[in-house]
């Protein structure tokens, strides 16, 4: 850059056109990374600082830059337009919200085009005051006080360290009562508030606000991945594709957030990255209920098929939901196996899919299990449609014709679970995504495959019993054509 252009730059940048916190941190610092998740979380906050929101819950995947925006960032360009404002920051413990009182004031010193000057005689990094006008901030730890301490801007940014701290009923207890005993006495009429949190649990902090004091706060909840479905009218925040990653500040791609959704796990990754913690003791189906099997219970042939050598019934479960090819829903195919009282999931098929993609599905998983003659897919929505296009070639297919909703049906198979008769493979990932998507039921984004569960196990276990049948006994491999399980007896 020229010395001109410098000069340049210097007589444009004096703060007028900073319009949003982005900008003004673009001005102080061109290295500054815009995505579209930071331009909703800069709409935000200007609505907050023109009266339009007074109390936001922020919440999005962690190191995508929200704390650098709203803690750093947002504080600044107030202050910047108003001197006079009286700034508290809130952390889960006073260090780490003293970094951003410390940066915001080297901010400050460092950039005199602000037009802020900090009051030498006010020493402290998480505590001091501007000169002349009066403005302060102030930093403090979620079990600090506010004593004596009116505020204009109050900024929680995670009042949980970590997941055991959230899991932890004392400190929850201490969040609540810093809320209801500390903040609220505190602000000053019409004050906003901004919580900035990574969540945890379904009665976290911003849970519990947003549950309890629905009509108080906005919500921007920004997932890492799309998650909606569009077939019941959703649409994503940042007007994404289901199933599309986030544009990431660290440039993160798609196989990085790949990775990081497989190393975190369902649970963590519905919480802390898409801000969709399920509960901890599901309301249907328990997390600890489920059993885990860690060997295949079958055997694979050459050509790919697989054979099951001790059963007493098997069978596929489909859940058939898709509109076209942009705004498919996820398609769900399972092969459930019984063993006296015990159901065991084998294998499962889950996408976004078509018509064409999904008969191809069905196809393929007839090849895999050909044991699996049964086919039950739902008697409603597309299962027709499969029905009639696939009876000439795959055999088995049976229509079934739902009864009740989907929460009484998942109900009525849920003692098996919590009883440890349905079991998973624990060797397979998506075990974990059902176990999650069960415990979030009937409020998780999705339900498909606990629909495709529930139809398996009714089909499978609780349709014989209400017949009266005693289950049986189990099938060996002495009752297998040997032709079928991939081996012929000799006769010598």
């Amino acid at each position: 850059m020229t010395p001109w252009e410098a000069a340049a730059r210097n007589f444009e940048d004096d703060g007028s056109h900073w319009t949003t916190p982005g900008k003004m941190a673009a001005s102080l610092d061109p290295s500054t990374r815009q995505t579209p998740a930071l331009d909703l979380i800069d709409a935000a906050l200007v609505d907050v600082a023109e009266d339009r929101c007074e109390r936001l819950i922020l919440s999005m995947p962690p190191q995508e830059g929200k704390s650098q925006r709203t803690s750093r960032r947002f504080p600044l360009w107030m202050l910047h337009r108003n001197p006079k404002l009286r700034v508290a920051i809130i952390s889960f413990e006073l260090r780490i919200a003293a970094r951003w009182g410390r940066a915001i004031r080297e901010d400050v010193v460092a950039n005199p085009k602000l037009g802020l000057t900090v009051d030498r005689t006010s020493r402290a990094k998480h505590d001091w005051e501007l000169l002349g006008p009066g403005g302060s901030v102030y930093c403090a730890g979620i079990d600090g006080a506010l004593t004596g301490r009116p505020v204009d801007l109050l900024i929680i940014d995670d009042p949980y360290k970590n997941a055991a701290q959230a899991e932890s009923e004392a400190w929850r207890d201490t969040v609540r009562d810093f809320w209801t005993e500390v903040a609220l006495p505190r602000l000053a009429p019409g004050a906003p508030v901004v919580l900035i949190q990574t969540r945890w649990r379904e009665d976290d902090m911003a849970g519990w606000l947003a549950d309890e004091f629905a009509d108080q706060w906005r919500v921007l909840n920004i997932p890492a991945q799309a998650d909606h479905r569009p077939e019941r009218g959703e649409v994503d925040v940042l007007g994404r594709e289901p199933g599309e990653f986030m544009e990431s500040a660290r440039d993160r791609t798609r196989a990085d957030w790949t990775k990081k959704k497989r190393e975190v796990g369902s649970r963590s990754w519905n919480a802390l990255y898409q801000g969709r913690p399920s509960p901890a003791a599901g309301d249907i189906f328990h997390r600890t209920s489920w059993k885990k099997f860690t060997e295949p219970l079958h055997l694979e042939r050459a050509d790919g098929s697989r054979i099951v050598t001790e059963y007493d019934d098997l069978l596929q479960s489909w859940d058939l939901t898709f509109k076209d090819t942009k705004n498919a829903d996820y398609v769900v195919g399972q092969v459930w196996m019984r063993r006296g009282a015990n159901a065991y999931l084998l294998d499962q098929v889950r996408g976004r899919m078509d018509f064409p993609a999904t008969c191809g599905a069905m196809k393929a998983m007839h090849r895999r299990w050909p044991q699996a003659l049964l086919k039950v897919v739902e008697d409603k929505a597309n299962g027709p449609a499969v029905i009639a296009a696939l009876r000439s070639t795959v055999p088995g297919i049976v229509p079934e014709e739902p009864q009740g909703s989907k929460v009484a049906r998942a109900s009525a198979v849920s003692p098996l679970v919590e009883a440890g008769n349905v079991w998973l493979p624990e060797f397979e990932a998506w075990a974990d995504d059902l176990i999650e998507e069960a415990a979030g039921f009937p409020n998780a984004a999705h339900d498909d495959m606990v629909d495709a569960m529930s139809q398996g196990l009714n089909r499978l276990i609780l349709q014989p019993l209400l017949s009266g049948d005693d289950l049986g006994d189990v099938i060996t491999d002495e009752d297998i054509d040997p032709e079928l399980a991939g081996y012929s007896i000799s006769p010598y």
